[in-house]
């Protein structure tokens, strides 16, 4: 949302375009995050739910996804800014591909002898890279 908040207020095509498509990019994320997470929580007994602290959260959702922070923060338009400054704003979203990339990591630190989802992270990984350096071209365009 971020991204494609931002994209509005572009000095360009060329940076509209960036942050459209790593916006639509973003969605497939969020998309592959998702299922990762379905397929980890559809088949849980409640005694694994009780043991992993996942009990308040399946009162509240069962096991449908509901985004939030590990902490248990619901997503909100708060997670994102714009600005309207083009260069601020490119700034803002490659911080963001930097702390997505962090989370990454440390969900690889988690998962890393679990291959159906530390190959998938590792992609996902390996895109904020990609992402935060079209946002650095796009930012050296204006």
């Amino acid at each position: 949302m971020r991204y494609l908040s931002q994209r509005f207020a572009a000095p360009n095509r060329i940076t509209a375009g960036t942050l459209t498509d790593v916006g639509t990019e973003e969605l497939a994320h969020l998309e592959i995050v998702s299922t990762i997470v379905c397929q980890l929580t559809r088949n849980l007994s409640m005694e694994e739910i009780e043991n992993s602290g996942f009990g308040p959260y399946y009162i509240d959702h069962t096991v449908g996804i509901w985004p939030q922070s590990a902490g248990g923060v619901p997503f909100t338009a708060n997670e994102f800014q714009s600005t309207g400054d083009p260069i601020t704003d490119l700034y803002e979203s490659m911080a963001a591909e930097q702390k997505a990339r962090t989370t990454y990591d440390n969900i690889l630190r988690v998962v890393r002898d679990i291959p159906e989802v530390a190959d998938p992270i590792k992609f996902l990984r390996a895109r904020e890279i990609v992402h935060f350096q079209r946002f650095g071209e796009a930012n050296r365009e204006d």
